[in-house]
């Protein structure tokens, strides 16, 4: 599969490392261009490319990867989408603390500043320093919950890190799962496991699909 990346930070470079591991082609972009890519592209290897974020969001899959408060910038330099698959990994979190979605959620906020995205919450529960361990450690699958309000783009999300070793778990809609896995949720920042092998189920939380 080939999958673009808005950003290069942390949760950038481990989703790719995942991804590679996994025989995953993945292209970086970022604000200030390819070339400010090229040693990282050169340290992950012939998987790895760079590109414009333009460029990179022609991939069919596609993981935001940037700060909340460049989530706006971010998003609306972008051509139009037109059904790619976006992976909202970002947190409503600023300076001043967590950002207010009233009765929403953020990834409510990242669809409707990609209008045309199916966008996939995703990854943002976990800690990037657990995310990057063994994702099946001593018999047991790690969890990544994922939500989403288009049913066959979750399932290839799913799908996509099921292939990285975790499982994964659909919380529902981008409205009541995002909110369930946001930042200061209760199932933030905690580790999950599943036992292995698991079922192949994609068992969603609550019984909503």
């Amino acid at each position: 599969m080939n999958i673009g990346i808005i950003g290069a930070g942390q949760v950038a470079q481990a989703f790719a490392h995942r991804a590679i591991e996994a025989e995953h082609n993945v292209v970086f972009s970022n604000r200030r261009g390819p070339d400010s890519l090229a040693a990282l592209v050169e340290g992950f290897g012939p998987l790895a490319s760079s590109a414009t974020p333009s460029e990179a969001v022609e991939n069919p899959v596609v993981l935001l990867a940037v700060p909340w408060p460049k989530i706006d910038t971010a998003l609306r330099s972008l051509p139009t989408w037109y059904g790619q698959i976006l992976i909202d990994a970002t947190n409503g979190f600023e300076e001043n603390g967590l950002v207010d979605f009233g009765d929403g959620s953020s990834s409510e906020t990242v669809a409707a500043l990609a209008p045309g995205a199916r966008v996939v919450k995703a990854m943002n529960s976990l800690f990037m320093t657990n995310f990057v361990l063994d994702p099946v450690p001593d018999g047991f699958r790690r969890a990544v919950f994922v939500s989403g309000d288009d049913r066959a783009a979750k399932t290839e999300v799913a799908d996509l890190f099921e292939s990285f070793g975790f499982a994964p778990i659909d919380l529902g809609t981008l409205r009541k799962g995002g909110r369930m896995q946001a930042v200061g949720s209760t199932l933030a920042g905690h580790d999950f496991f599943l036992p292995w092998p698991a079922p192949r189920s994609f068992p969603a939380f609550n019984g909503e699909r």
